[in-house]
């Protein structure tokens, strides 16, 4: 399946829609591999490609999602699903080399943040295998901060890629003793 074809695959939690799920998710990936990080700065990515994606996409619509609905989208997404279409595309489209190097790291979402004024926070991070020479995202898995550890959730992603003949990196949290 194309990466569309695994985003229409991710459940749409709006009532009215003016836009399929699938076209903003499309945007903010295109966006994001763009080097934008932030809602203003994919806003601007839509905006300034604006003429050539309803083109290419052909899409019924005079204009893109503006900032508020791609905010919108990405505060309420649910992250599994979108990390699922995304796995499912990608294991079927990232090559890995034997011998490449995969950097695993988790990031957080910040417009996932709850309990601003708790001294500990809950908020979703994304833990990723990024293939080095590849310069691709091979796989990914959310993470909940307050019901699960980094060091579980890139274990799990790790079993889930199952490759083998690759070296991963981790960072020093990694390196703490069990028990």
């Amino acid at each position: 399946m194309s990466l569309i074809e695994q985003l229409q695959q991710v459940q749409d939690f709006r009532t009215q829609p003016r836009y399929p799920l699938w076209v903003v998710l499309l945007l903010v990936v295109m966006g994001t591999m763009s080097g934008c990080f932030g809602y203003r700065a994919l806003a601007d990515f839509v905006a300034r490609h604006q003429t050539a994606l309803l083109e290419l996409m052909e899409l019924p619509h005079k204009r893109l999602p503006s900032y508020s609905t791609i905010r919108q989208v990405m505060v309420r997404i649910n992250f599994e699903s979108l990390t699922d279409a995304f796995n499912a595309w990608a294991s079927e489209t990232v090559a890995v080399s034997r011998g490449e190097q995969m950097a695993t790291d988790g990031k957080s979402i910040k417009a996932s943040l709850s309990d601003y004024e708790q001294p500990y926070q809950d908020f979703v991070s994304v833990v990723s295998a990024f293939g080095v020479q590849s310069g691709m995202v091979r796989g990914l898995l959310p993470m909940h901060n307050g019901s699960e550890s980094e060091i579980s959730t890139v274990q799990d992603l790790l079993s889930r890629l199952n490759l083998s003949g690759v070296c991963f990196t981790l960072d020093a949290l990694h390196t703490q003793k069990n028990g």
